[in-house]
């Protein structure tokens, strides 16, 4: 179950957006998820926050012996002595000063008893009780954890001097692992990004993701899905090997920010419903295998309640008010959910440069696409005008396209080349831009096919920029920062402080509030019915293809039967169910209208 005192964690956003969050909020008590893609990254933002803290740095070079695990590993402890020490120091404050200790009790959400205690604390007069319920308020204070993303799909296998591959332990994703694993943090592992047998299988050489001596695990879990089908094929995998899953964390797989993993057009209040109707048949899968891979290893397994035994389920992607929020957590029964890109807007939790943070506050519905621009393949939510897509475009204008690709996070084409090369690459672009202008007589299609391989960005480095510019690491005049925030945005316009956004969180405030913003949900169904179009424009005669484009109306269809069921409900405050009845009308017109055409055409 969900033990933070909050019911909301800050998700991972980019590279780095979130990559000092928990610096920023953890000592009041909010969770926040930080990505370990790039190494090269946290080692410049390590000596940054090393010599502002004065906590002694020594340079871990890019050729280094096992530098990636030990730049994670680096990094990861720094944040968790600087988090401990700001933590430590809020502990030590006095209530009722106006001071950071007061703030972590003002953002609580209303009805915690924590916040109540907190409340009777103040009306009570001096003596031994007060003093008392002061320190037990003050023990009861966690910091908020520090959770590491890792992309699984993100597992380049590098190769030595020789040429030769690595071994499997020495992957990009397992590097990774290894240095989270090696770091004194004690907190989560978020795995996202679909399955990965290679890095999963490697959990279970580290030992602090099992209870031994009783204990609780030092380092948590998480596992990112879509679906159920997902959270018992990943769970029961992990379980084989005695690793428990602390959360499931369901997110939408197209109204969310970054990669859109769209689902066969599955939509959240089908999977919602699901797990609400079959979590507790998790724990009757998992623990079984657990216990029985505790035994092989002679070690004794902790007798625990039910609830101990169950893991969490939490919920993100397009979250816009606490109407919907309460809908999550009351009607489908989530123990807690992410908001992510309005806290892009919020200075204090994120890391986000002036001329970014002002774009985003500028745009409109219009400006948050579905765009081509990432090398792995998979749509990438992203905002029109902002400083790698200028940058892009410069470079195709002076002749020049595509990156020089100094990281190479994201190369895995091999189609010109023994070893993977990134599709954003100017090698990669320049090679296939030629083949095509070989091969290819049309000029449209020509022009077309050319346009979509240039249209391919430098992620790995330009999602860092905005980072590094925020900090000052580099100069504001660098620009290259590219962006990835979820549709939602465009409901929020200017920047907003740490209280602003939590108490909108909590429904405390009506000024954040647009009565015209359509259901979080309604915006999921819209935003899938126009990538079944799309899909529909770019599938040919295949028949495998059609039957996912048939199988992905008729999950949208089920999906929309059930948004219809629930915008007849009773609404939560600020909860805008009328859009969701009407947003259901218009969007199953427009499918069955879709399909329609595709009948006319195809006779």
């Amino acid at each position: 179950m969900n033990t933070s005192p909050h019911s909301f964690h800050i998700p991972v956003m980019g590279l780095g957006f979130t990559i000092d969050s928990p610096i920023r909020v953890a000592h009041l008590g909010i969770n926040s998820v930080v990505s370990v893609v790039d190494d090269l990254l946290l080692e410049k933002i390590r000596r940054h926050y090393s010599e502002l803290h004065q906590i002694p740095y020594k340079s871990i070079g890019r050729t280094a012996e096992n530098g990636r695990t030990r730049r994670v590993k680096e990094f990861l402890s720094m944040m968790n002595q600087i988090v401990s020490e700001k933590f430590d120091a809020v502990k030590s404050q006095s209530f009722f000063t106006e001071s950071e200790k007061d703030r972590y009790f003002d953002l609580l959400p209303s009805g915690s008893d924590m916040k109540k205690k907190y409340k009777e604390l103040y009306f009570m007069a001096d003596g031994a009780l007060r003093e008392k319920l002061g320190d037990a308020l003050t023990a009861m204070m966690k910091p908020g954890e520090i959770q590491v993303n890792i992309m699984s799909k993100v597992d380049l296998l590098r190769t030595g001097d020789d040429g030769i591959p690595l071994s499997p332990e020495h992957s990009d994703a397992n590097t990774a692992l290894k240095g989270f694993a090696e770091s004194d943090v004690d907190g989560s592992l978020v795995l996202s990004a679909g399955f990965n047998p290679r890095l999963y299988g490697y959990l279970a050489e580290f030992g602090d993701f099992y209870r031994l001596s009783g204990k609780q695990p030092k380092k948590r879990i998480i596992l990112k899905v879509s679906d159920y089908r997902s959270a018992l094929i990943q769970g029961k995998f992990l379980a084989k090997k005695g690793i428990e899953i602390a959360e499931f964390r369901i997110e939408s797989g197209i109204n969310c920010g970054g990669h859109a993993f769209a689902s066969e057009g599955v939509m959240l209040p089908t999977v919602l419903e699901e797990f609400a109707e079959k979590k507790h048949e998790l724990v009757a899968t998992f623990d079984p295998l657990i216990q029985s891979y505790y035994e092989e290893q002679g070690w004794s397994f902790p007798e625990m309640t039910f609830e101990e035994r169950t893991p969490a389920v939490t919920v993100q992607g397009g979250i816009g008010n606490n109407g919907e929020m309460q809908r999550l957590l009351d009607y489908y029964g989530v123990d807690s959910t992410g908001w992510g890109s309005p806290f892009l807007l919020v200075p204090e939790a994120t890391c986000v440069d002036h001329e970014t943070m002002t774009l985003l506050g500028d745009a409109g519905e219009n400006d948050f696409y579905l765009s081509n621009v990432s090398p792995l393949g998979v749509p990438f939510n992203n905002v029109r005008g902002n400083g790698s897509e200028k940058n892009k475009l410069e470079l195709i204008e002076k002749g020049k396209p595509g990156s020089k690709c100094p990281k190479g996070f994201l190369s895995t084409n091999t189609e010109f080349t023994e070893n993977p090369i990134c599709t954003a690459s100017a090698q990669y672009q320049i090679l296939k831009i030629d083949q095509l202008k070989s091969n290819m007589t049309d000029e449209e299609k020509l022009e077309q096919q050319i346009n979509e391989i240039l249209d391919k960005d430098c992620l790995c480095n330009n999602l860092g920029f905005s980072a590094l510019i925020r900090l000052g690491i580099v100069p504001e005049t660098h620009g290259k920062q590219a962006i990835c925030p979820g549709p939602n945005l465009a409901w929020f316009d200017r920047t907003y402080s740490m209280e602003e956004m939590v108490d909108h969180i909590y429904g405390r405030t009506t000024e954040l509030e647009q009565p015209e913003r359509p259901h979080m949900f309604a915006k999921e169904m819209s935003m899938y019915v126009e990538y079944l179009e799309k899909m529909m424009a770019q599938t040919g005669d295949d028949p495998k293809e059609r039957r996912k484009l048939t199988k992905m109306k008729a999950n949208l269809e089920q999906g929309m039967d059930r948004c219809y069921e629930l915008s007849q409900k009773e609404p939560y405050p600020g909860e805008n169910l009328e859009s969701l009845g009407r947003i259901v009308y218009e969007q199953r017109k427009r499918l069955d209208e879709l399909f329609q055409q595709e009948a006319g055409a195809e006779a």
